[in-house]
């Protein structure tokens, strides 16, 4: 479990640069004029100036030290490599990012220039994160993605030989035309490629995709018709867990899997609750109330907040931004859902010193509802879903919200209805 002592952020950097859309996706992303690049990191490095005042004003406490770094899209190796160069001199900057910071950069195969692969060197990425989806061609291919296996095959290669060997690649279960044998290959291809990290993800059609809206409407496009209906991929799901634990890389959160030592830390700060600054195209942050010295810590609001996804607006500097102070009983449920993610589970005793007793023993009750159920399992010490419950996240979760129904309304922090300005 986090403590309200830790000192150190997380940068999320979003980049919604795309040169193609894929059918399933509804992130704030889209395919825009490289015209745009400048504009938006000029923007960004504006946020990164601003971002010490912001969160004075609005009493939170905002870690100077930074240990991770996530630049996530879109497609961010699509930027220029003296873009990049002026991004981190900008983080640089205004924040102290540590010797060994885990410095991630999403990539979509077959878009890493060798003059971006450089300028990674020069800026300090350590991480990459390759968008495959699908080892198919085929299947990537009615996706929307770009690229075919050779391609994926030649960008792990020359990220090594650049010195990158903290590799994940992203697999996604349940795209059209995936049968249990294409998805064995792809299983298969990965594992061949030795990468230390995997990320697989059962498909959820968004109704906001181009797929989703063909899917509710019945039609044919994006061959919506090929999407493998749910018990399939819940199949295609289990059979990776197992195939991959297998191979020596062993799921540790509901999406991710990895060998010893290289589990992504910057993403464990999500499921943990330790503090990120999110800044970009519908980023999100978590930062804690400041509170005087002496103060009880376990007191303290949480802000969370996530900026526009209107990228005329972010450029035109639009300060639209969505904020939000959680009191401790909302942040006990939040503690419950994002903990649950991991594999590790739920650490009873260290929710009870977080939250109290009768707090927790009110969530103890749910907890045996879903034992009986088979979604979770206790050992005594530590609350964890079970595989089926792995499958079933989301109606696990959404048992812990609303916990706290019925108790006193706690008067939020000083400077709570205070928002970004320019």
């Amino acid at each position: 479990m986090p403590t309200p002592t830790d000192n150190a952020l997380g940068l999320y950097i979003s980049i919604p640069f795309c040169r193609s859309k894929c059918t399933y996706c509804n992130f704030a992303s889209g395919v825009y004029p490289a015209s745009e690049h400048a504009r938006y990191v000029d923007r960004l490095i504006e946020d990164l100036s601003r971002a010490a005042d912001w969160t004075a004003r609005i009493n939170a406490e905002l870690p100077r030290v930074v240990d991770t770094v996530y630049l996530g899209g879109g497609t961010p190796s699509l930027l220029a490599p003296e873009l990049l160069e002026r991004l981190f001199n900008a983080m640089r900057a205004h924040f102290d990012l540590e010797p060994n910071a885990e410095i991630t950069v999403e990539c979509a195969p077959g878009q890493i220039a060798d003059e971006v692969l450089d300028a990674f060197g020069t800026v300090g990425v350590n991480r990459v994160s390759l968008g495959v989806q699908s080892f198919i061609d085929r299947e990537a291919q009615v996706s929307g993605r770009l690229h075919n296996r050779a391609v994926v095959e030649g960008d792990l290669r020359r990220l090594r030989e650049a010195g990158i060997a903290n590799l994940n690649v992203d697999l996604i279960a349940g795209l059209a035309g995936q049968t249990l044998a294409s998805w064995e290959e792809s299983l298969t291809v990965l594992l061949n490629s030795d990468v230390p990290h995997a990320s697989v993800y059962m498909l959820e059609v968004d109704e906001d995709s181009r797929l989703g809206r063909e899917m509710l409407s019945g039609g044919a496009r994006y061959f919506a018709e090929l999407v493998p209906v749910d018990d399939a991929i819940a199949q295609m799901y289990t059979h990776a867990i197992e195939k991959l634990a297998q191979a020596g890389l062993r799921q540790y959160e509901i999406s991710n899997f990895c060998r010893p030592g290289f589990n992504s830390h910057h993403n464990l700060r999500y499921w943990e609750r330790r503090p990120y600054l999110g800044l970009g195209l519908d980023a999100s942050s978590m930062l804690r109330e400041a509170a005087p010295d002496g103060s009880d810590p376990e007191s303290r609001y949480v802000l969370r907040s996530t900026t526009t996804s209107d990228l005329r607006g972010f450029l035109g500097g639009a300060e639209t931004l969505e904020t939000a102070w959680l009191s401790p009983p909302r942040q006990f449920e939040e503690a419950w859902f994002l903990g649950l993610r991991l594999n590790r589970g739920v650490e009873v005793a260290a929710m009870e010193r977080e939250f109290g007793r009768e707090a927790v023993a009110r969530a103890m009750a749910v907890v045996g509802r879903l034992v009986d159920d088979g979604l979770l399992e206790l050992d005594g010490e530590s609350v964890r879903l079970t595989t089926r419950g792995r499958m079933l996240s989301n109606d696990v979760f959404q048992e812990f919200l609303g916990l706290n129904a019925g108790e006193p309304q706690v008067t939020p922090p000083r400077n709570c209805q205070s928002l970004l300005s320019r």
